[in-house]
């Protein structure tokens, strides 16, 4: 099973490696308040302390950290959203009837939220500076596998439109890679994987919290990948880059996890 799956652990850089491909010459650094010191004399006189203390009040004053702005709730204009936006305009989302339909990426209750970003405006009010500040909420609904979108209108609160695509897929979230990883880690065809890292930890994977995660959606092509990803694309497919954390790479391209019907498959290599 470890060499169906291609692994090649310890193949890739390791952080040591690039450590030392990236090592620069060290600069000396003169700290605050040995600059310019003189303890044996020259031109002026005595040490730098002497000569500060000469100058009485005339010395610089010691310097004072000021307090980053607290964040505003409410931005204007095309500023980012703010905090209490984005926690306000998920509630007003998420509420309703899909909250009751839908369902994550692990099966439970309610969509899975995948963005939160600054809608932009409609096209007669690109110039307009008080245009009203709206966000896109986007979900994937796992019970029907529908990309959903709603615009929600944040000074009224109002949701303004709702929008749903099939087929489209954007980037998975780390919600979802943690949930591929899960996946895999207890399918037949994460044997390699589990082996992989016991090699370089000497324990038990057992969950993804274990990992360094990222992942990238996978999309069937005709008769490039086995049957059981012939839906990927209508279904929500995801290939993983690991890695053991602060360690080696595990290499796991070749393993699709199909997260719309719960499996794992592995690519044939041509």
């Amino acid at each position: 099973m470890r060499e169906k799956v291609h692994r090649h652990l310890g193949k890739v850089l390791t952080g040591a490696a690039l450590a030392a491909a990236g090592t620069a010459a060290m600069v000396a650094v003169t700290l605050p308040g040995t600059a310019g010191a003189d303890d044996s004399g020259g031109p002026g006189g005595g040490t730098r302390a002497a000569r500060q203390a000469g100058q009485g009040q005339d010395a610089a004053p010691p310097g004072a950290v000021e307090q980053a702005p607290a964040e505003p709730k409410q931005g204007t204009g095309r500023d980012p959203l703010t905090d209490d936006e984005i926690r306000r305009v998920e509630k007003i989302a998420e509420s309703g009837r899909l909250s009751a339909t839908g369902r994550d990426v692990a099966g439970g209750r309610g969509p899975q939220r995948l963005s939160t970003d600054l809608a932009e405006p409609e096209a007669d009010e690109a110039d307009d500076p008080d245009a009203p500040r709206r966000a896109d909420v986007t979900f994937y609904d796992y019970g029907n596998d529908t990309l959903v979108t709603k615009t929600v209108d944040l000074g009224t609160g109002k949701v303004e439109h709702t929008g749903t695509q099939h087929g489209v897929q954007p980037p998975p979230s780390r919600a979802e890679s943690a949930e591929a990883a899960r996946i895999l880690i207890a399918d037949p065809l994460g044997a390699g994987v589990r082996a992989d890292y016991k090699d370089a930890t000497g324990k038990q994977l057992t969950s993804p919290d274990q990992l360094e995660l990222s992942g990238g959606i996978y999309e069937a092509s005709p008769g490039a990948q086995p049957a059981v990803l012939d839906r990927c694309g209508e279904h929500r497919c995801v290939r993983l880059f690991t890695k053991v954390r602060n360690g080696p790479w595990i290499d796991t391209r070749d393993l699709v996890i199909d997260l719309s019907a719960r499996k794992a498959a592995a690519l044939d290599r041509g």
